[in-house]
């Protein structure tokens, strides 16, 4: 069973494609209660960020651009829920009848923060519809705890009254990616997609474009099963969960920890007394594409502990220049590096389009349907530089703002 850990401090990280312009909604110093609005995009309002424990807010930095830099919270040892008003969206959900209100609680609640539209990977805008939804109930990435893990009791019912809500707000096609075991859920609007235990295949990326590619006219969202509970949980109880389950291993961990703790908890008081002896790094995310953080990131489901890097020697200006300067080795086609892609058919053609800057092509070859976490496994499998992950988001950051 997994351990609830809150930690005594919390740190909000959001990602840079999630392309948040903060507006503080509170200042240092003010107590703030589990699930309360801290933070609104400027850009779009309805879009706001959540206090993930009851507390004071420490530490409240936005940068240029009005980028979050630094926001930390402090616990305090209360009780203090933030309610939203429910009444009125669970009836239009029961009913089917109106989509605009549970819209605008989810908005108001933070919970539109956790979906995420492609192409460009970027939070819906408020009044938008997809051509299709995609429900991740499957994680293979290494070491990620297994999201229908906690699907059990009433988690059951909050994860078909929250399917129930984005049907009404969302599409007609709606896609629900799991393991190989018993269907989730039988409901005529959903159509199940089973997926073996093989990595990359449990990345919402390759399902989209085998699926239901997206397009520049055609948006198509992801959300894993755990926030779809947290829609429901909200509509049931008008509060957001405390807490979301969260795996804590790799080589620098004497045991993997199952944790269920609040949403940009402290990695460090979490995995600290269960590392192995020496120095390590703390990686919000997987051991492929995870981040250096303190933090839990807004959308991880977990973190990893690797050995730090031995201190290479320093090398020369001239020398630097002299190896930028030099052609990058070739990639070359094996069967690692076809696994990796997924098996997808121009996987190679991707890359190349990729890497020589062609946005056309890569268009062609349904760039649009990935993000960087889908090529990650490229990446290690290469050990190439610039990165794909790298090359992707430049095609498109280009794209988008082509179009």
């Amino acid at each position: 069973m997994p351990e609830i850990v809150i930690t005594a401090e919390a740190g909000i990280v959001l990602e840079p494609e999630m392309k948040f312009r903060a507006d503080a909604i509170v200042t240092v110093g003010d107590k703030v209660a589990q699930g309360q609005p801290i933070l609104r995009d400027r850009r779009r309002p309805e879009c706001v960020v959540t206090a993930p424990m009851t507390g004071h807010i420490a530490e409240l930095e936005i940068g240029p651009g009005r980028r979050l830099t630094n926001l930390i919270l402090y616990r305090e040892d209360r009780e203090d829920r933030h309610t939203y008003e429910v009444e009125a969206s669970r009836k239009a959900v029961s009913d089917g009848s109106d989509s605009s209100s549970p819209r605008h609680l989810l908005q108001e609640a933070g919970l539109w923060m956790r979906l995420r539209a492609r192409p460009f990977g970027s939070v819906p805008h408020p009044d938008s519809r997809p051509a299709a939804l995609f429900i991740m109930a499957v994680d293979t990435q290494p070491l990620a705890p297994d999201p229908r893990g906690p699907l059990v009791g009433e988690m059951q019912e909050w994860f078909k009254l929250g399917l129930d809500a984005l049907a009404l707000i969302g599409s007609p096609h709606i896609y629900m990616c799991q393991d190989r075991g018993s269907d989730i859920i039988a409901d005529e609007r959903v159509k199940t997609i089973k997926i073996a235990n093989l990595h990359p295949m449990g990345l919402a990326g390759f399902q989209i474009r085998h699926h239901f590619p997206a397009r520049l006219d055609r948006q198509v969202w992801d959300v894993s099963l755990e926030d779809v509970c947290a829609i429901g949980y909200l509509l049931t109880t008008g509060h957001l969960p405390a807490t979301r389950l969260i795996s804590v291993a790799d080589p620098g961990m004497r045991k993997t920890r199952l944790v269920c703790c609040q949403p940009g908890a402290d990695l460090r008081e979490i995995s600290q007394a269960y590392m192995a002896p020496g120095q390590h790094s703390i990686l919000s995310g997987s051991v492929l594409d995870g981040r250096d953080s303190r933090w839990l990131g807004y959308r991880h489901r977990q973190a990893s502990v690797i050995k730090r890097p031995q201190r290479t020697r320093h090398v020369h200006w001239l020398e630097a220049a002299l190896k930028r300067a030099s052609r990058p080795m070739p990639v070359i086609a094996t069967a690692a590096l076809e696994h990796a892609l997924g098996g997808m058919f121009g996987g190679m053609a991707l890359l190349r389009a990729l890497s020589v800057g062609d946005d056309e092509e890569a268009i062609k070859l349904d760039a649009l349907s990935l993000l960087e976490e889908d090529l990650a496994l490229a990446d290690y499998v290469t050990d190439a530089e610039p990165r794909f992950a790298t090359q992707l988001r430049t095609a498109l950051n280009r794209i988008e703002v082509n179009t």
